[in-house]
């Protein structure tokens, strides 16, 4: 083998690993928020987490990226231990599909079947036509070339490595060192070290199906390399735990059990078998498929007897790493989900429709303490305001790392709402703390204001309670339908604020209303205005984001103006009026009912 053979192969290595990591971030890109869907479809059953783990890995190529998804979902609290199992056994299956699709370089035979199912053959054209599609201008268009290119930048890499090494069968040291890795526990050692260093079990498995092509590995050779290489898949996850809750920690050492425990049943027979029956293609030399028969063999041999004690391994990682006598809290948000961008944007936007939640909520607390105060009840709505801000920090921080990564189109526009908003929510529940502060106001003073002034300001809330409903409701579904309904309903809280100060400058003036009232009344409808306020801006959002744009005064002015489409504003009158119908003072339902009856 000559310097220039080790050049080819440090070049043909470089290769495969460059196309293996750009062909799986593009499928996780592609994929995007459906890995959300599929593995945040929790269950009890272990075997159905199976099968949720070995489809979202045979999508994104990669298992180690789904442990470690699993990982975060576990330290944020949106996934238990138990139901982390399954899925961390269905991806080492997954992973598999990789070996076989690396196999296709050792087909044999004239067929040109068979010759158009080689790497060489295909590798060419999937590269010219995933170039096509990467010119174009659909995002998703390029989406698909960029896998297609990533892919065949893999088989060639591949294919230089499969030459590079070709000479290597005629030296005598290359053929002895394989002989000493038929010895288990040193291959073993040597395909958990590789496999490690690199942190990809379809990478090294890959690198050996490369050397298998110098025909001088042997089943015997490979089997505990490819065994060593099964737990050193699990090295990302185990790094990707430093720093998390104990039962992340818990979820990265069941992986590291599962392969163990499987590796060393699965040896155990295999070399009791041996011992008894001599298996003849022991000595044998092992092919590219062969390597793929057996890394598929042993993960699915280790599910099939592991997985009916998922219990146990979830007993035997909290035994390794026990509960303190203060149970932990979750992160709110886990860094290790930026590594899949897709996963991470649906994480945040989960977490702020929580925030938006609690927003929601405080300021409905809030206008029930104008009505009755109770302090527990105010130091609630405190607290509540407290956590708010700290989701505004923790969601600021998280969505400006996240921008800096390569989003989707649909992600980006996500990460966009987001940050459009946060702030949004997080001045909705100030106001609920401005509204507390007015309702004490009043319990200190003993204020209480007239049956008329009572009467209009139980219509406003009611209205404002429904701009908060629709607000959070359409946020949380992602529903642009229910968000265009917002600003009509916002448009009648004004009217509704400017007719009581109206009214109350009326009851001023007949002496029915005192000054000193009226600075309370000031406030709350000032405060009430503002939440709807926001809630326009968060509507608003969606809205233009969706739309590509973002000029929330120049939307508004259209649609109230008359200047947006004739459909949005015949739809935005019509709304208008229905609202306007709905929240009436009770002496206009008076009116208008004498109206009809005249």
């Amino acid at each position: 083998m000559t310097l220039f053979n080790v050049f080819s192969l440090l070049g043909g290595l470089a290769l495969f690993l460059f196309g293996m990591d750009i062909m799986g971030k593009a499928l996780e890109k592609q994929a995007g928020g459906h890995l959300q869907k599929i593995l945040s479809k929790l269950t009890d059953n272990p075997l159905k987490g199976f099968f949720l783990g070995l489809g979202v890995t045979a999508i994104i190529q990669s298992s180690s990226a789904t442990t470690v998804m699993v990982v975060g979902f576990v330290n944020s609290g949106i996934m238990e231990l138990h139901q982390a199992i399954g899925i961390i056994m269905g991806s080492n299956v997954g992973t598999t599909v990789t070996s076989w699709l690396l196999s296709l370089s050792g087909l044999q035979g004239d067929s040109i079947w068979i010759q158009m199912l080689k790497p060489t053959s295909f590798s060419p054209l999937l590269a010219f036509i995933g170039i096509l599609l990467y010119m174009g201008k659909s995002e998703k268009k390029k989406g698909v070339g960029t896998i297609l290119i990533g892919f065949a930048i893999l088989m060639t890499g591949m294919t230089a490595m499969s030459n590079a090494v070709e000479p290597l069968q005629g030296e005598a040291w290359f053929t002895n060192l394989f002989v000493r890795f038929s010895n288990p526990i040193l291959g073993v050692l040597v395909g958990t070290l590789v496999t490690g260093i690199i942190q990809s079990s379809s990478a090294s498995v890959g690198i050996l199906q490369a050397l298998s092509a110098t025909g001088v590995i042997t089943y015997g050779s490979a089997i505990p390399i490819i065994m060593g290489q099964n737990i050193g898949t699990c090295v990302t996850a185990l790094i990707s735990s430093v720093g998390a809750n104990k039962n992340a920690r818990r979820a990265a050492m069941v992986h590291l059990y599962f392969n163990i425990i499987g590796v060393t049943v699965f040896l155990a027979g295999f070399y009791g078998l041996n011992a008894v029956v001599h298996f003849d293609f022991v000595n044998k030399t092992i092919a590219a498929w062969g390597i793929a028969v057996v890394h598929s063999a042993f993960n699915i041999a280790a599910t099939l007897i592991l997985l009916p004690f998922a219990n146990g391994l979830e007993k035997l990682a909290i035994l390794t790493i026990p509960d303190d006598a203060e149970k932990e809290s979750f992160a709110l948000l886990d860094e290790r989900l930026l590594n899949t961008p897709a996963v991470a944007v649906a994480r945040a936007h989960s977490a702020t429709a929580d925030m938006a939640e609690l927003a929601r909520v405080g300021v409905m607390q809030a206008m029930s303490l104008t009505h009755t105060w109770d302090d527990t009840l105010a130091q609630k709505v405190r607290d509540e305001e407290s956590k708010v801000d700290q989701y505004e920090d923790a969601l600021g921080t998280y969505l400006v790392k996240l921008s800096s990564r390569e989003l989707n189109h649909a992600d980006s526009q996500s990460v966009n709402t987001l940050l459009h908003t946060i702030s949004d929510f997080e001045r909705i529940s100030d106001h609920s703390v401005n509204l507390l502060e007015s309702a004490q106001e009043m319990h200190t003073k003993e204020i209480n204001f007239s049956t008329d002034a009572r009467e209009e300001l139980q219509v406003l809330e009611d209205a404002v309670q429904d701009v908060l409903n629709r607000t959070t409701d359409a946020f949380r579904k992602d529903d642009l339908h229910l968000a265009s309904k917002v600003e009509p309903l916002e448009t009648v809280v004004d009217e509704l604020v400017r007719a009581i100060k109206a009214r109350h400058v009326a009851r001023l003036q007949a002496g029915s209303c005192s000054i000193e009232y009226g600075f309370v009344l000031e406030d709350l409808l000032t405060n009430y205005e503002r939440v709807c306020d926001h809630c326009s801006n968060v509507a608003v959002a969606q809205i233009e984001v969706a739309q590509d744009s973002f000029d929330t005064h120049a939307y508004l002015n259209d649609l109230r103006s008359g200047h947006a489409s004739t459909k949005e504003s015949e739809q935005f009158q019509r709304r208008l009026n229905r609202y306007r119908e709905r929240y009436l003072f009770p002496d206009e339902n008076v009116t208008e009912t004498e109206d009809k009856q005249a």
